[in-house]
């Protein structure tokens, strides 16, 4: 499906959907994870292989506030993707829900200052594209506002009007590579974006679709 050029309206992020072949067993394992009310749920048996093209990332507070989502995750049927260890950047770990999505848990902090507080500062939706300029210049052609960005690597977005997950765009192969999985995949994305503005569908065949009022995983 192509891209829409139009540009007669601006959009910013709404909600995020994930698609999912069995939604009540996605249900209680985001419920469990406790992401439940951050994402949104559909059944979809569209046919997806390998990579789907992005991941999911809580921002929290310190390293044992990592260990207890990554922890959680796993007791609720997750695969350990990149077990927790600290890093150049702070401290963190890659898991893979049982519905295929990946999720990373990080914080920048590399000792805790306090006990685990369950607590999720910030979720950022990275998608792994082909041409981080091309890209951003895209979703800033519609109304999208760049808060960061570092070259051709990657671009981050304001917060939309949800506040719920915030928008960052990452080269596909540097995605891969951080989370520890293999660059090639086929199919679809298995994720929905929700458009304050008209739908439309990017370079890299990520589909926002017009915002609906969101129901939480938990629901």
């Amino acid at each position: 499906m192509a891209p829409t050029t139009s540009t007669t309206s601006t959009t910013s992020l709404a909600s995020v959907t994930l698609e999912v072949t069995d939604p009540e067993a996605a249900r209680r394992f985001y419920t469990a994870f406790g992401v439940d009310d951050r994402i949104g749920l559909r059944a979809s048996d569209a046919p997806s292989t390998g990579f789907r093209g992005f991941t999911l990332a809580l921002t929290v507070s310190g390293p044992a506030t990592v260990d207890g989502f990554v922890a959680a995750a796993v007791a609720a049927g997750a695969t350990p993707l990149k077990p927790a260890a600290k890093s150049l950047w702070g401290y963190g770990g890659v898991v893979q829900a049982p519905d295929g999505t990946v999720w990373k848990v990080a914080t920048s902090a590399k000792k805790d200052t306090g006990p685990a507080t369950g607590e999720i500062d910030e979720v950022v939706l990275l998608l792994g594209v082909q041409d981080v300029k091309a890209a951003k210049r895209f979703y800033a052609d519609r109304g999208l506002t760049v808060a960061r960005s570092f070259g051709g690597k990657y671009a981050e977005f304001a917060a939309g009007e949800s506040g719920v997950v915030k928008l960052a765009l990452y080269k596909r192969g540097g995605l891969a590579k951080d989370l520890g999985v293999p660059a090639e995949g086929a199919g679809s994305h298995r994720v929905v974006l929700g458009s304050t503005g008209a739908p439309f569908t990017d370079p890299d065949g990520f589909v926002w679709e017009a915002a609906a009022p969101r129901t939480p995983a938990s629901s």
